[in-house]
């Protein structure tokens, strides 16, 4: 006996795909590309600073002073006692010396316990637009010979603005040693 059943249809459960191991495979969520539009972000705006930072530097332009320093002063240290004169009052420069006329040494000074000279300095900005500034300066003995060196570096200083620095050198000295800017960079912000 055989039974009929309507045309195009079967009994419930025929034609279907047996149930596998464990059911239905799990649906795979999409993948979202959030990982990537914030690397990218991130990357892009590095990219953009940096471009920016060359940009400024080149439409900047840069003031860079030759050897002729922003003046010279000398100090006595001794290895028990650290030594500090002020230096003497320079007459006023004119814009004409450009950069190298915008620093001034303060002080020159051998720190007592490490031995290591420093330069303080007063920058005053005498460019019409905000500067920053990179400034080098010596330090040598009696004889002229060099003992170290020392850098001091400032961003976004006004015009006519004053921004006290120092110029730390790393070597350790001992004796009387002179300090001398030996060049200032001087650049648009």
């Amino acid at each position: 006996m055989s039974q009929q059943y309507p045309q195009n249809q079967q009994p419930q459960g025929w034609g279907q795909q047996p149930p596998q191991w464990g059911g239905q495979p799990p649906q795979q969520p999409k993948k979202s590309s959030a990982g990537k539009v914030v690397g990218f972000s991130c990357l892009g705006i590095v990219a953009l600073v940096v471009v920016l930072g060359v940009a400024g530097a080149v439409l900047g332009g840069a003031d860079s002073g030759d050897d002729a320093g922003g003046g010279v002063l000398e100090v006595t240290a001794s290895p028990s006692a650290g030594a500090k004169e002020k230096a003497p009052e320079p007459a006023p420069k004119k814009e004409e010396d450009g950069p190298e006329g915008d620093v001034k040494i303060t002080a020159c000074e051998v720190n007592s316990t490490t031995q290591w000279p420093s330069a303080s300095l007063d920058v005053t900005n005498r460019s019409s637009k905000d500067s920053n500034y990179i400034i080098s300066v010596e330090f040598v003995d009696k004889d002229g010979t060099r003992l170290g060196e020392g850098t001091a570096a400032l961003n976004n200083l006004a015009p006519d603005q004053v921004s006290k620095e120092t110029a730390q050198g790393l070597t350790q000295v001992s004796g009387k040693i002179s300090c001398k800017v030996t060049k200032v960079t001087r650049y648009a912000s």
